[in-house]
């Protein structure tokens, strides 16, 4: 067997194939010594393996010896090719397959020159080199205009570095699905928030308006300005959820979508974004 492939015991799963996939993909065919299509396979495997040259891992499991994992990927039939990119289970094939189509299975997962351009900025950033990162994303977005995980990840440096202008200009270029990505949601939410911080105005000023006028809707949105600014993301919605109550108009309906991007800032996993959605819903109905 090559360097580019192995055969696993359960035990070795998690490490293996969990954590190797977030490198590069891993294949992982569930086979049997029994198993006629297993052996007719295995040939193809093993080449295209080795012709890859460590593009991907080939990393065997015999189903008989690990039922634990034919039961927890649901193997009902073999040879079962299952794909793992990022940690996660993302294609599979059944059965004896052509050389050509395991190799299309494979084109599939490997990752484009403009994606490979893009880890190599990540990395670049991570080391604090911000401006070569910069550049390196240039390139990869030059490649691949339409790849909104390389132009998430322009927006967020460009941000980062006080770029804000710039940040706004690569955020336009982004497609209209890439709302549904939750990275994305994060750095657009950062980038509105941030233009929503502008130009608040000062606090004690601010409040006293509220005061003497519980319907001032723009005394409210600069007092949740700059709780944004500082961080005080509580006191922010408080003023954004009473926009939303007393004038849905005002600013084009800014309250609730400034609530929403605070929402996105935050996580749905966060208790602050439990308790005030409740609060959202209310306010709408």
């Amino acid at each position: 067997m090559s360097e580019f492939a192995k055969d696993i015991q359960g035990s070795d799963f998690e490490q293996v194939v969990i954590e190797g996939s977030k490198l590069i993909p891993v294949l992982v065919d569930f086979w049997a010594p029994w198993c006629g299509p297993c052996r007719a396979l295995t040939p193809t495997l093993d080449k295209l393996a080795n012709e890859y040259q460590g593009k991907f891992m080939l990393v065997k499991v015999n189903s008989d010896e690990s039922p634990e994992l034919s039961q927890r990927y649901n193997i009902r039939s073999i040879p079962n090719v299952k794909a793992f990119v990022d940690g996660e289970l993302v294609d599979e094939f059944l059965g004896a397959l052509p050389e050509s189509a395991v190799r299309e299975f494979i084109d599939r997962l490997l990752p484009t020159p403009g994606e490979l351009l893009r880890r190599d900025a990540v990395a670049r950033a991570h080391a604090g080199d911000i401006a070569e990162a910069l550049e390196i994303l240039d390139k990869a977005a030059a490649l691949e205009p339409r790849n909104d995980a390389i132009q998430v990840d322009r927006i967020a440096l460009l941000f980062e570095s006080g770029q804000v202008q710039q940040a706004r200009a690569a955020a336009e270029q982004l497609s209209p699905l890439a709302s549904q990505d939750a990275r994305a949601r994060l750095v657009l939410a950062r980038l509105r928030l941030a233009d929503e911080s502008e130009g608040a105005g000062d606090e004690s000023v601010l409040e006293a308006r509220v005061r003497s006028n519980p319907d001032d809707a723009e005394a409210r949105l600069g007092l949740a300005k700059l709780y944004v600014k500082q961080q005080r993301y509580e006191p922010a919605l408080d003023q954004l959820l009473e926009i939303t109550r007393r004038d849905r108009r005002f600013g084009d309906d800014i309250g609730r979508k400034s609530v929403l991007a605070i929402f996105d800032l935050l996580g749905s996993d966060n208790e602050i974004v439990s308790r005030y959605r409740r609060q959202l819903s209310a306010a709408l109905h």
